[in-house]
């Protein structure tokens, strides 16, 4: 009996990946991805078979928005019976937060959704496409007893596997590009391309896929800084049509304790807008009430976004606004980890 090997489908979207330089007017243009394996000739040693498909105009990463997110998803849904694995090519510079945003519209996904990128063009000679491109679509083909090694959305790139909703980019231009600060890679390639088994996401109930589309809650990110103008964060907290803040603070989750700073978060969430706490810093987590600056947001009602990223926090926000959850219940549903992105 022959054996069966893995349908992938890989989805670009946009971004330097897809770029190839033209010597002649030294300009960067889209790469046909129809004849990528001329491009890429060691696809061809890959034991699984490729399909490509891309938008019809490539989006910078700079332009991406919640609106493309649905659209990437919608590809998947798609084709998601005749596919075992998806990898979603997109720029690197809003990757995590399209990635995160993809984590949480994808509920019940029990297939790999692996994103990559790359720093340089394809056609560059010092290009990581190639590597970061071949490595992911092994990862999205990875099997074990006849299913996914991996089920979840994750992120690839240089020689690290990563939860999607975990990362943050970290360099603009080394080749290790993200991190994950407060969860451990799920996989390393190297000579060998290994997978730690541990801290991948279980399989599902079995409930089929199923698309959040509704994202569209309009959130605000609101970075704390000394000297911050009282008039400003008024003015923006006050916005009539503001339905969610991130708000990212310093170190544990503290924040100015002077009277109309408490009072503004606290008008914030008697309005029935959700304020939820995240960290400025790369890594580590909110203790809300550890400190003295941080005890009345916690009063406030304000969420604990715990070691949750800004990225994921976004992402993670606009689902829960747009699943319409009612405002008493959202800041538990929020502090309860739902694909693996905090705690």
């Amino acid at each position: 009996m022959k054996k069966r090997v893995p349908h992938i489908l890989l989805i670009y979207t946009g971004g330097t990946i897809g770029m190839v330089k033209d010597y002649k007017t030294n300009a960067l243009k889209a790469f046909d991805f129809d004849n990528i394996r001329k491009k890429i000739p060691e696809l061809n040693l890959l034991d699984c078979h490729i399909e490509t498909t891309a938008f019809k105009e490539p989006i910078d990463s700079s332009n991406m928005s919640p609106e493309y997110w649905v659209e990437i998803a919608e590809i998947i849904e798609d084709r998601y019976e005749e596919k075992d694995g998806f990898v979603v090519l997109t720029g690197t510079d809003t990757m995590s937060y399209t990635s995160s945003g993809m984590s949480f519209i994808l509920e019940n996904l029990n297939k790999p959704v692996i994103f990559t990128g790359s720093q340089l063009p394809i056609g560059d000679l010092r290009t990581d496409a190639k590597e970061n491109l071949i490595t992911a679509i092994q990862v999205a083909a990875a099997w074990d007893n006849g299913k996914p090694i991996v089920r979840e959305v994750a992120l690839y790139f240089e020689y690290k596997l990563y939860r999607a909703n975990r990362t943050t980019k970290v360099s603009s231009e080394q080749f290790e590009a993200f991190e994950s600060p407060n969860y451990p890679h799920l996989g390393e390639s190297g000579v060998h391309l290994n997978f730690n088994t541990n801290w991948l996401l279980k399989k599902n109930n079995g409930s089929p896929l199923k698309l959040q589309k509704e994202l569209g809650a309009k959130v605000i990110i609101l970075k704390l800084f000394p000297g911050i103008d009282p008039g400003i964060v008024a003015h923006i907290l006050n916005c009539p049509d503001l339905e969610g803040v991130v708000l990212e603070t310093y170190g544990a989750g503290n924040a100015p304790s002077a009277k109309w700073f408490t009072k503004l978060i606290r008008d914030t969430i008697k309005r029935k807008v959700p304020v939820v706490n995240v960290t400025q810093c790369i890594s580590g987590s909110v203790l809300m009430g550890h400190y003295e600056t941080s005890m009345h947001l916690k009063e406030a009602g304000v969420i604990d976004g715990k070691n949750i990223t800004t990225e994921s926090a976004l992402a993670k926000l606009k689902l829960l606004l747009g699943k319409k959850i009612p405002f008493a219940r959202l800041k538990s549903e929020f502090e309860t980890p739902i694909r693996g992105e905090l705690g």
